[in-house]
């Protein structure tokens, strides 16, 4: 981890305090034991400095992906349970065993395979139950026949090698307002814990149980079992344009610098294909950030264009976002010079005409997790305490 000064070219900037602050409102909310999702590098925040950030508020757990996003938690002092969230090949049982690493197992015969390394390794692994209610992608499939998953079930805790100590589901459709999604929702919620109940009456101990994802632990807290998973919330974005969570407050913020201003005159074009040419005198400034950061080329100029901040002003994207820069008009931005502070996206623009990780996705057809898991690691993290720089991660440097 390096503190020291970094270049002001393209970077993030991650507010610790806002983090704080959202899971406090979590926790609260629920009213019980939160785990804190920091998968795909914390959502683009960084898993390396966030995750710490989390275990120190009170996360009573965390899940990720992958194993080398769990180890990752490790060296980087984790001390609370991980889950792996999805698939980990099954001779990697050593590995989950040294790392107190709980495996999610989804279906009998990926379960056999992690046992039979398990024993040849000598190792026991931990591991949840993943029912598939109605999701579809991964689990013991309750939806379509409950008997034959939970005889599955049963049969997979006779195995050597595994112990079971927890088990969960994934809503689908827990934020949406759709009568039909709710009703999804709540025959899910009732499926799952069908199945545990069943599984309890046949003699299995199960001391975590958990099944609510971020939108479902904000509208029904009453379903938190022994453990919520807080994912997109955490950072400060709704679940979906469906479900508004009062208080809580975004975390990152995409920052850039000019680099270049010019005037333009009638009859000039500016960038790949001249998609834009001034009718009248405009004045242009090129910005250090395109799609190679993440900043998605859907936002070139025209109805529907990316709007940066500049000065506390907006400063609208003119044609094509390019790989590492894109131009914005600052006519009327008096004084826009090299050098100046850029916000591409955050929750200072609100109010300012200016974008934010919501306005983006809303114009891009997408949704605010893509966005912001889209950061590039080429982009350095800058982490804040009180308005002030604690922690930099510059990935480029780091490996």
């Amino acid at each position: 981890m390096s503190d020291e000064r970094f270049e002001k070219h393209c970077w993030v900037e991650i507010d610790l305090d806002a983090l704080r602050s959202n899971f406090a409102l979590i926790r609260r909310t629920v009213g019980g034991p939160v785990g804190a999702v920091v998968k795909a590098d914390a959502y683009g925040h960084g898993a390396a400095v966030t995750a710490p950030v989390l275990e120190q508020a009170g996360a009573a757990a965390f899940a990720v992906s992958c194993l080398s996003e769990a180890t990752g938690l490790r060296r980087h002092g984790i001390h609370r349970p991980i889950l792996i969230l999805g698939y980990t090949d099954p001779q990697r049982a050593d590995a989950l065993a040294a790392g107190q690493i709980t495996q999610a197992v989804f279906s009998e015969e990926y379960a056999r395979a992690l046992s039979a390394a398990a024993e040849s390794a000598g190792v026991t692994v931990d591991c949840h139950f993943k029912v598939d209610t109605g999701m579809g992608r991964i689990g013991f499939c309750a939806r379509t026949d409950l008997e034959s998953a939970v005889a599955a079930m049963e049969r997979c805790a006779g195995l050597p090698g595994l112990r079971f100590s927890g088990i969960f589901q994934h809503f689908a459709v827990a934020d949406s307002n759709l009568a039909d999604d709710i009703a999804y929702t709540e025959h899910q919620h009732t499926l799952f814990l069908q199945v545990v109940d069943r599984l309890r009456a046949d003699g299995l101990v199960l001391p975590t149980v958990h099944c609510a994802n971020s939108a479902a632990q904000m509208r029904h807290p009453d379903w938190r079992c022994d453990l919520t998973r807080a994912g997109i919330i955490l950072y400060g974005l709704d679940p979906s344009s469906d479900v508004h969570i009062e208080g809580l407050r975004p975390v990152m913020t995409l920052k850039s610098v000019v680099s270049y201003v010019k005037d333009l005159a009638p009859g000039e074009s500016v960038s790949y294909g001249r998609t834009y040419t001034a009718a009248v005198p405009r004045r242009v400034a090129t910005v250090c950030v395109g799609y190679a950061d993440g900043y998605p080329r859907l936002l070139s100029g025209g109805v529907g264009g990316g709007v940066m901040s500049i000065h506390g002003r907006p400063a609208p994207v003119l044609g094509r976002v390019c790989m590492d820069q894109t131009l914005v008009d600052v006519t009327d931005i008096p004084g826009t010079a090299m050098g100046d502070e850029v916000t591409v996206f955050g929750p200072g623009n609100q109010g300012l005409g200016a974008d934010t990780a919501d306005t983006i996705a809303a114009k891009t057809g997408t949704i605010n997790y893509e966005l912001i898991c889209g950061i590039n690691r080429r982009v350095p993290r800058v982490y804040l305490q009180d308005g002030a720089p604690v922690r930099i991660w510059n990935d480029l440097e780091e490996t």
